[in-house]
């Protein structure tokens, strides 16, 4: 599903189902900004069903830590510190008609980042403990080598508005492509010719756009 968009630009960011059953914050009990249950935002057949399911909570835009031991995530464990990566979310309007679109959501100031391995236990600990997958002992343990952390320092938020990141583009006989629309291509580049989102990618922005996007970026609402 996609996260609700409203009328007037704000959002809220609805995290993916805990799939391992680990976590005890649920889709009924963790609330929005809004003081809603996020359950409520769910199709109405589905309340049933994920009131009471799990939440993987990451990123978290409460310590802003973000862990992920995927191979199209490695590469973040490169991020230094003041640069910025940038999340985007699929949204959805819900108290008006808009159809579904990748929106950017939040951005940390990066202080830290870095595979699992490569901080002492007391770092861990310090700086990301809040992490989902930091939080849950027995998942670190079995994710630990493959694990990269990233730490937002300070000017990192989550945004009050939501801006549209994509378009999107039918092929006949293919899945709709969502891709970079024109207006942030502006100011973000097309990421080497990467200009796609399939499956969460990471894209990195280059270098002649990284001051001016950087700017853009933090300016938002």
């Amino acid at each position: 599903m996609q996260g609700p968009l409203f009328r007037d630009g704000s959002f809220e960011f609805v995290p993916i189902p805990d799939t391992r059953m680990l976590d005890e914050r649920t889709y009924g009990s963790m609330k929005g900004r809004r003081g809603v249950a996020l359950v409520e935002y769910f199709p109405t057949g589905r309340h049933g069903r994920y009131a009471n399911h799990p939440i993987h909570v990451d990123p978290e835009f409460e310590t802003f830590t973000y862990g992920d031991p995927t191979p199209p995530k490695r590469g973040l464990r490169h991020l230094e510190k003041a640069d910025l990566l940038v999340f985007y979310a699929g949204l959805e309007g819900f108290d008006f008609a808009s159809p579904p679109a990748l929106y950017i959501v939040g951005y940390f100031e990066v202080a830290l980042a870095g595979l699992a391995t490569s901080f002492s236990s007391t770092e861990v600990t310090k700086h990301f403990s809040d992490n989902f997958h930091v939080r849950h002992a027995a998942l670190f343990a079995k994710q630990k080598a493959d694990l990269v952390l990233v730490k937002g320092g300070k000017g990192s938020r989550l945004l009050t508005k939501a801006h549209l990141l994509s378009e999107t583009i039918t092929v006949p006989g293919k899945a709709p492509l969502k891709k970079i629309n024109p207006a942030m291509r502006m100011v973000l580049g097309d990421f080497g010719g990467r200009h796609s989102f399939q499956r969460s990618p990471t894209r990195w922005v280059e270098s002649d756009f990284v001051a001016p996007a950087a700017r853009y970026i933090r300016v938002l609402p």
